[in-house]
Parts: structure tokens; sequence; C-alpha cells
């Protein structure tokens, strides 16, 4: 199964989210309706937890093969708005995210880092049921 993380900037949330889903075996891959850079503070609060996302890169959706994607999940409501409809998407699962760039603290990036884990490990168990 492909799945596609898609965020506004593909610059914290879904990057983070990748890094779970990849983490858990996944074959995933993340991306944005813009392309922001990747978040410095993102991979310090994954690099907390054992999940290395330094090598990862801010991509544009227009950047990803999306033919080939069976699941898409969006983390912020933008990217859900945004989105372009993907033919071929079985599944489109959607949890809005705050943004935690917006504060600037590490303790923002943690609180949404572990909403995100929780979120992205009660998925999985969904996903591997509907294998």
């Amino acid at each position: 199964m492909n799945i596609l993380v898609l965020c506004t900037g593909n610059s914290c949330r879904s990057q983070m989210a990748e890094g779970f889903l990849k983490h858990l075996g996944f074959n995933v891959k993340s991306a944005g309706i813009e392309s922001h850079g990747i978040n410095k503070y993102a991979v310090k609060v994954m690099s907390e937890i054992g999940i290395d996302i330094s090598l990862h890169y801010s991509k544009k959706i227009s950047e990803i093969d999306i033919s080939i994607m069976q699941v898409l999940i969006t983390v912020c409501d933008s990217a859900k708005e945004n989105c372009p409809l993907i033919s071929g998407i079985n599944k489109h699962y959607h949890c809005s995210f705050d943004d935690p760039s917006q504060n600037h603290d590490l303790k923002s990036y943690r609180i949404v880092r572990d909403e995100i884990k929780n979120y992205i490990f009660d998925l999985a168990i969904e996903l591997t049921k509907n294998e």
C-alpha cells in the first residue's frame, strides 16, 4: 500500500507523520500544496524519540508520482480543502493538527508530535486490518 501524507508546506506535520509511518514499516511519501523547507524543530523533536527525519526534504505534491498512491492522509484543513482530486485513492483520512511553527517553542512541537503519533498509531491499526 502506498500512502501520501499531505500538508500545506510539507515542513513539519506531514514530515512527522511520514516519519512515524516509515518507522512502522509503511511505504509513504509526504508532500505539500507548497514547499516551505523542512522545519529544524520538527527534526529535533522527532530525534528526541528516536526517529530521524533529518534527511527528509520538503516537496510539492507535483513532485510526487500520485498515480501510485492508494491512501491519502491530510494533516491540516488547508491541505484537505486544496487537495487535487487523485484518481486511484481508495481511502482518504483527515485530521487537522495545529501548526506548531506559529508558537516558535519546542513544547508546541512536542505536543503536536505526540498528537500525530497517537493518530498515526491508531490509523496504522485500521490500515493493517483493511489490507
